[in-house]
């Protein structure tokens, strides 16, 4: 079997107020939890006019009004066929921003990437680690843990399907780590914000570094917490403003309606900052969320990864990620 066996297919849905969660959609991704429910719609429109705000504020140049901009959102969702006699596999979904100026009436391509959902990651992380960890008293990573991903994800970003459909490589948008502590540095960007340095490097980290990517972290003008952006290349270089303020906003919002303790607390992270899920000190946006229920679906969704792709092709993929590069 070789690198180039398998076979991507792209498929896309806009992300609106009548936006509603195909059969493969991961159903605990950011975009799709908000789509459930009696209050779905308002969830939707609440999520998408905070998105806008947040945009507007960020790009307030030549926009006096704070009306100038709007978001539109793109979920890309990304198949995976191992054997053209089998099934795809539903293997990604990422988002793609458009940002719309009103002034000039031009639509103008944003980022893609930002949120990053992934069956085979929860398989790593909610199937395989804690079976790993089932029986011991001291924390360990299986050795080769995340190398599959990683090398699938590569080969994805390096395929004719990715170059035939995005002009730039994706960046990703996540929270920080709350058992991480975050020291601001001298370095400020303009749209980025204030740079700040973790004391050691995290899981996730480790895991993103296996699929190509690097990791920097900013705390945006008129946010209260770093972002943590994943992206190869140079993330400050390779994108323009409003690219980048389009992943922010977008970002951001999804963080506020999961994480307000930290991307809605009442007091702006300081010079040493640790990330608190207990802190009380926070306002809630006007939008219904079960973070429970998300954490339990994510070990279900690593179950059917397990069944339906790890576990089917065992042989195919080991044999594939030891030549792959």
């Amino acid at each position: 079997m070789q690198i180039n066996d398998f076979k991507f297919t792209i498929k896309s849905l806009f992300f609106d107020e009548n936006y509603l969660p195909n059969d493969t959609t991961r159903i605990t991704t950011n975009f799709a939890n908000l789509a459930r429910g009696e209050s779905r719609q308002s969830n939707l429109r609440n999520a998408l006019a905070m998105i806008n705000n947040s945009f507007n504020s960020l790009a307030h140049w030549d926009n006096p009004n704070a009306d100038r901009y709007s978001v539109e959102l793109e979920i890309i969702s990304v198949e995976i066929q191992v054997d053209s006699k089998e099934q795809s596999f539903p293997s990604i979904e990422i988002l793609k921003t458009h940002v719309l100026d009103h002034q000039t009436n031009l639509r103008m391509e944003g980022i893609v990437g930002n949120n990053f959902s992934s069956y085979v990651r929860d398989y790593d992380f909610s199937v395989l680690l804690l079976e790993h960890n089932k029986d011991k008293t001291v924390f360990s990573i299986p050795d080769d843990f995340g190398e599959l991903h990683g090398k699938l994800f590569k080969n994805f970003i390096k395929s004719d399907e990715y170059t035939e459909n995005f002009n730039k490589l994706p960046v990703i948008c996540l929270s920080v780590s709350d058992n991480k502590t975050y020291y601001q540095t001298d370095n400020q960007h303009p749209i980025l914000g204030v740079e700040y340095q973790p004391n050691e490097s995290s899981l996730t980290e480790q895991y993103f570094k296996k699929m190509g990517l690097k990791v920097r972290y900013f705390m945006p003008p008129n946010s209260v917490a770093p972002l943590a952006f994943f992206f190869f290349g140079d993330l400050l270089n390779d994108y323009t403003n409003l690219e980048l303020i389009s992943t922010i906003s977008t970002m951001e919002t999804f963080q506020k309606i999961y994480r307000p303790e930290i991307y809605n607390a009442n007091s702006v992270a300081g010079k040493c900052y640790r990330p608190n899920l207990k802190n009380s000190d926070h306002s809630l946006t006007q939008i219904v969320y079960d973070r429970e229920e998300r954490s339990q679906l994510a070990v279900k969704q690593g179950k059917f990864a397990e069944e339906h792709f790890i576990k089917p092709y065992q042989s195919l993929l080991e044999k594939w990620s030891t030549n792959a590069v």
